[in-house]
């Protein structure tokens, strides 16, 4: 086994995507950048709107290295929102207080075919100078271990958003829509597929060293509609992609897949799954098998609780890291109102795992 502090390619979780076993296991936190920070919030009272801040390279990048300067994580992720990628092809998007994102409700073809892939590579300008002056923010300031992660919403997640018009409960519209009108939805998601897998390259081109795929709202389909609109679209990307990128690993994030994580990491071609806080992460394993790595999956409820709670939750997660194979991380983004004095204790737990 490698260890952490001294693997092949000096960067641990690039080690473990490349199927090399290491211990200590990398650590990084989804939403690691983000409201719990409060160099994040004072940075974030300065600019009126979301997407100003997503599209401003300077201080997308400041959010960025901000928690890796503060707890030294082994992976940097690129300061963004999913629904960058609808914005970027011209579908409306607004970030409101306490609502969330509001998007125009896609309901018909007319819809998808607005959806302009000319506009992508203007409007991702920003962003893809975000993802350099990241790249060289991390040189300069000596985090030599640290990855640099690109990543996209799987297309599935973003169509419930433009469907829904938002967030929602159940997301059925969107399913009706999969159910009612296949080939609208269909067309749909070919549509961001597509578009996906030209923002990924664009940001590896850029300077991402691994891309990551969120399919946040995976686990409300059936089964069948699972296949179609999950792995079909992810197994489409991470091929272009390593087509493209020979070597390339790609992280995925089926949350709430169940029963179904096995056949989507087998599937798929991703390097990673990413494993939620409802799953057994010995369970993931055994679906997984050993050549997938698993990402996962403490609960970010026990961080925010610390204490006997947080300890329990990451001895669980280290337990099963011990075949050298795991990405430590949450099963979901870290909560705003979480301490950082408990973020500081995960992360020491995690590192002194290296001296058991």
């Amino acid at each position: 086994m490698v260890r952490g502090d001294g693997c092949a390619s000096g960067k641990p979780l690039l080690a473990v995507l490349e199927g090399h076993a290491v211990w200590p296991p990398p650590l990084w936190l989804m939403r690691q950048a983000g409201r719990y920070l409060p160099e994040y919030r004072a940075l974030r009272a300065e600019v009126a709107d979301f997407i100003e801040l997503c599209t401003t390279p300077a201080l997308a990048a400041e959010v960025t290295l901000q928690p890796i300067r503060r707890f030294g994580f082994d992976a940097a992720i690129l300061f963004s929102d999913i629904l960058m990628l609808p914005w970027a092809l011209g579908h409306g998007l607004a970030f409101r207080e306490g609502e969330g994102p509001v998007l125009p409700p896609l309901t018909d073809r007319a819809g998808v075919d607005r959806l302009d892939p000319a506009r992508l590579a203007g409007a991702i300008a920003p962003i893809l100078e975000t993802v350099r002056r990241v790249r060289a923010g991390l040189v300069a300031e000596g985090f030599d271990r640290t990855a640099l992660i690109g990543f996209a919403g799987a297309p599935f997640t973003v169509a419930c958003y433009m469907v829904e018009g938002g967030g929602s409960k159940d997301f059925a519209a969107t399913r009706t829509m999969a159910y009612a009108q296949p080939e609208l939805f269909a067309a749909l998601i070919e549509r961001l597929t597509d578009a996906t897998t030209a923002y990924l390259s664009a940001q590896i081109e850029a300077g991402a060293e691994t891309v990551m795929l969120f399919d946040s709202w995976a686990g409300v389909l059936s089964p069948r509609l699972f296949r179609a609109h999950v792995i079909a679209p992810t197994a489409h990307i991470v091929a272009s992609l390593r087509a493209r990128f020979p070597g390339l690993k790609v992280i995925g994030f089926p949350r709430l897949a169940g029963g179904l994580l096995g056949e989507y990491a087998a599937a798929t071609g991703v390097a990673a799954v990413g494993v939620d806080t409802a799953t057994d992460p010995v369970l993931a394993r055994r679906q997984v098998g050993p050549d997938v790595a698993l990402q996962g999956n403490i609960d970010p409820l026990a961080v925010l609780a610390g204490g006997p709670a947080l300890t329990a939750a990451v001895e669980e997660v280290l337990a099963v890291a011990r075949d050298g194979r795991c990405i430590v991380n949450l099963g979901h983004g870290i909560l705003p109102p979480t301490p950082l004095a408990h973020v500081a204790a995960l992360v020491a737990r995690v590192r002194a795992a290296g001296t058991a």
